[in-house]
């Protein structure tokens, strides 16, 4: 009996080692497209108008800073930014083109990337990799809760949605849904004007 236990041992120990000897895959997550009784759209449903097309960016390269206005200037990783607390919301991006999508969001809060705030600061002038730019007043990016996005309906937001970060900017026109975020500035100009803005598009961007 006792050799019998012995050799059970023996075998339970060796198929602990073999199996974790063994790399872990991962498996792609799936794409959701309903969200506790709500239809959503799909990470394709998106139209392509972005000012210089899709950008690839490669992640050992990516910086994403925090500057301007703030107490002590910061420069996070990809997976610095990920390490924060997590945060998602069922939100749609309605385009002036006349187009909407309603996606649940996964990702961070700007407010808590930012950390101490200067009293002067008013504005968050958002920038990104391919050149583009908006602002938001301060008070709105903290009062809402908005967030830097990472994932859509599950999955890791895809190069042509935004990746790795889009701004949901909830009632906003998806002009100010920047993609491909690489800096956040706070400032103290309620006034800056981004890409769109400059050429004409009302700087608040408000709904209704």
């Amino acid at each position: 009996m006792k050799k019998y236990l012995l050799i059970l041992i023996i075998l339970l120990v060796g198929c602990e080692a073999y199996v974790s000897s063994q790399d872990v895959v991962p498996l792609d997550s799936v794409e959701i497209r309903e969200y506790k009784g709500k239809d959503l759209s799909s990470v394709n449903d998106f139209r392509e108008n972005s000012i210089k097309g899709p950008q690839y960016i490669d992640l050992d390269n990516y910086e994403l800073k925090i500057s301007g206005l703030v107490e002590e200037e910061k420069t996070y990783t990809y997976e610095e930014v990920l390490a924060h607390q997590s945060y998602s919301k069922v939100v749609t991006l309605y385009c002036v083109e006349g187009w909407d999508a309603t996606i649940l969001w996964e990702g961070v809060l700007v407010k808590d990337l930012i950390g101490d705030i200067n009293p002067e600061a008013n504005t968050i002038i958002f920038s990104a990799y391919d050149g583009y730019t908006t602002a938001l007043p301060l008070d709105y990016i903290l009062d809402n809760d908005i967030l830097l996005a990472y994932k859509m309906n599950n999955i890791t937001m895809p190069p042509e949605r935004g990746y790795p970060f889009e701004l949901v900017a909830e009632d906003k026109a998806g002009y100010k849904w920047i993609k491909w975020v690489t800096e956040i500035e706070l400032s103290n100009d309620e006034n800056y004007l981004g890409y769109w803005e400059k050429r004409g598009w009302d700087n608040d961007a408000n709904l209704e």
